[in-house]
């Protein structure tokens, strides 16, 4: 059974203030969690509830709901700094 992804209404607003071919990049990386096993490309965020998924220079910090197989991307920033962030 495939996953399902969610985007939180900041998410779809960072997006929306990229420049095209960046949003596109990142919007095809977030396509690719719709699989069987999406823990393929996601690691466990160490001290946080959160997954993380690094797309180019770019990092997201999903939150797993196992039992209904939703994957619900949080926080999306540049890398430098996501990490900064409290969330």
């Amino acid at each position: 059974m495939m996953w399902d992804v969610y985007l939180s209404p900041d998410i779809q607003n960072f997006l929306n203030k990229q420049d095209k071919h960046i949003a596109e990049r990142i919007k095809k990386g977030l396509q690719k969690l719709k699989t069987e096993n999406p823990f393929h490309y996601l690691e466990h965020f160490e001290g946080r509830g959160y997954y993380k998924y690094r797309i180019g220079e770019y990092r997201a910090l999903v939150d797993v709901d196992f039992e209904n197989k939703i994957l619900k991307v949080q926080v999306l920033d540049h890398r430098r700094v996501i990490y900064k962030r409290k969330k």
